[in-house]
């Protein structure tokens, strides 16, 4: 953790600032690995964590070495923060704009008189994008549970169940196996659902001749997996064959399009032409996104996104392909960006799988 204060540190250096107040649950973890309320005030003279009673002994535990302050109503956070900054002789703070509200901004504004608030500018996040080996070990082992889920769930699914109750099936699978939590919501859309790409589980009966696409993750460690597979049930007609086998052409191409020095942008362009080809317009989301402590972090694999992969860079791939009143399909696997190339997480098979 040492390693991560002396990167934001630097970070700040360079941005010309001296205290940074962070308040997201998922950057105080990162940084200190503390997982409670509160909030994190850095300088180059001193890391403090801001609780109050109910977690000042977590703090002490699982942050060593940094220092805690307890709040109170007598003591409220602001004024321990304003105090702190007063003795160290600062006149600006810097704060994670995207996560202050319009009234708590006030109530800085009211209580910190006299210090200049910048925006921090997104410094904590721009150091998350590339994983340690202990992070990409996190995803890795999620990502392995994820996958024996889903080995388990092949032998469970079955015409005639309902799309929740795959989901409640398959979410406790992965509970069962080890999993701390779940990455996100479980996504499970069969038949005509499955041209809703956040398709919420719902009491439609699976029947044969659909398919069915299952998004979810596991949680471990605090980080998350994130994979897609889509099943048959039965015999399927030839349009949803054309569907599955377009995205797995799409996915595959991909795949072997990621390696360091390659633009997120063209990754994304590798499957889309592939898609737009036979399904034009059907493929209308972004084709990955970086995974960690959130689900959704940078970078992203989309046309927009002209930063380079680089070693330790944690990517969703995952093209889609769906055609209201008839259905969809997507296929994700979790990638690692290694010094020559890519390091797949998801071992799942992805040939169409008929149950």
């Amino acid at each position: 953790m040492a390693k991560r204060i002396e990167a934001l540190l630097a970070a700040m250096k360079q941005a010309g600032l001296g205290h940074m107040l962070i308040q997201k649950p998922k950057n105080m973890r990162y940084l200190t690995g503390y997982t409670g309320e509160g909030c994190l005030l850095v300088s180059e003279t001193s890391v403090i964590i801001l609780t109050d009673f109910r977690y000042v002994e977590q703090a002490s535990i699982q942050a060593p070495g940094v220092q805690v302050i307890r709040y109170d109503a007598a003591h409220p956070r602001l004024g321990e923060i304003r105090q702190q900054l007063v003795n160290a002789g600062a006149h600006k703070l810097a704060v994670e704009e995207d996560a202050v509200t319009v009234e708590a901004y006030r109530e800085m504004l009211r209580s910190l008189s006299g210090i200049e608030l910048t925006a921090a500018g997104g410094l904590v996040e721009r150091l998350r994008i590339v994983k340690d080996e202990d992070e990409i070990e996190c995803i890795a082992k999620a990502c392995r549970i994820s996958c024996e889920a889903f080995d388990k769930m092949l032998g469970v699914m079955k015409p005639g169940m309902t799309e929740r109750e795959i989901q409640l099936e398959l979410d406790y699978t992965m509970l069962r196996l080890g999993a701390e939590g779940l990455a996100f919501d479980t996504i499970a859309a069969a038949g005509v659902n499955g041209s809703l790409p956040h398709a919420i589980p719902s009491d439609h009966v699976v029947r044969e001749g659909e398919m069915l696409t299952l998004d979810f993750g596991a949680l471990y460690g605090g980080y998350c997996s994130d994979m897609t597979r889509t099943v048959a049930f039965g015999r399927i007609s030839d349009d949803l064959k054309s569907i599955y086998d377009t995205v797995l052409e799409a996915q595959l191409a991909s795949l072997d399009k990621v390696a360091p020095g390659v633009v997120c942008s063209e990754v994304d362009r590798t499957a889309r032409e592939i898609i737009d080809r036979r399904y034009p317009g059907a493929f209308g989301h972004s084709l990955g996104h970086g995974v960690g402590l959130d689900i959704h972090e940078q970078p992203g694999l989309n046309s927009r996104d002209q930063r380079a992969l680089t070693p330790g860079h944690i990517v969703t791939v995952e093209p889609g392909v769906y055609l209201p009143g008839v259905g969809g399909c997507r296929i994700e696997d979790t990638v690692a960006i290694t010094e020559d190339g890519f390091r797949n997480l998801v071992n799942a098979p992805k040939e169409l799988i008929h149950l």
